[in-house]
C-alpha cells in the first residue's frame, strides 16, 4: 500500500445557506453544518483509501462565527493521519458573504473514519506523509487526539496513553 500526501485526499465542498438550513435567528443550523462536514470528511477518507468508510467519531466542534442566510459555506477536508484501519480527517469551514465581499472562518474539527472491506470489516489503509509545516503539526498531534478519543470512548485506559502522559509529566533533575 503506497503512502499518500494530504493533498491527495483533499476535498473542497461549497454550499449555499438557504432558508430551510437556518434557525430562527437566520444562522446556519449547527446540525446542518455537521452533516455537510461529515459528507466532505467521508469523501476525503474514501479518496485516501479507495474503499467504503464509516464515521467512527467526531471531535469537539466549536463555532467561532455564525454563517448567515444567503452566505456561502466552504468546507476543506483532508487527511491529517492514518492509523491501521482508521483515518483522522481535518476540516476547516469558512463562510463567505458575497454582498459584503468578505470571507471568514467559521470553525474547524477532526472526524475519524474507518475503512471497510467487502465484508464490512475494518481494513488497513495507506499511511499519510505530511509535506507542509501545518500538515506536520496536525500529523504530530493526531496520536494524542486519537488516544484522547479512545480514552473518552472507553477503549483505552488513561494509564496506557503514553503520548498524553508526556504532556502532563515532567522529569525533575
Amino acid at each position: 500500500m503506497t503512502a499518500k500526501a494530504p493533498k491527495d485526499s483533499q476535498i473542497f465542498m461549497t454550499e449555499l445557506v438557504l432558508p430551510n438550513d437556518t434557525n430562527v435567528h437566520g444562522n446556519l443550523m449547527g446540525g446542518r453544518l455537521m452533516y455537510w462536514m461529515d459528507i466532505a470528511a467521508a469523501l476525503a477518507a474514501g479518496k485516501h483509501c479507495n474503499a467504503p468508510v464509516v464515521t467512527a467519531s467526531v471531535d469537539n466542534i466549536s463555532f467561532e462565527n455564525p454563517i448567515r442566510l444567503g452566505n456561502v459555506v466552504h468546507i476543506e477536508a483532508k487527511l491529517s493521519r492514518a492509523f491501521n484501519a482508521s483515518m483522522e480527517v481535518h476540516l476547516c469551514v469558512w463562510g463567505e458573504d458575497h454582498s459584503q465581499q468578505y470571507k471568514y472562518k467559521s470553525n474547524e474539527a477532526f472526524y475519524t473514519f474507518v475503512a471497510l472491506d467487502p465484508n464490512r470489516k475494518p481494513r488497513s489503509v495507506p499511511q499519510v506523509i505530511p509535506e507542509t509545516p501545518e500538515e506536520k503539526a496536525l500529523f504530530d498531534g493526531a496520536l494524542r487526539r486519537r488516544q484522547l478519543r479512545l480514552i473518552l470512548g472507553g477503549k483505552m485506559k488513561p494509564e496506557d496513553a503514553e503520548e498524553l502522559k508526556a504532556l502532563f509529566t515532567t522529569t525533575r533533575k
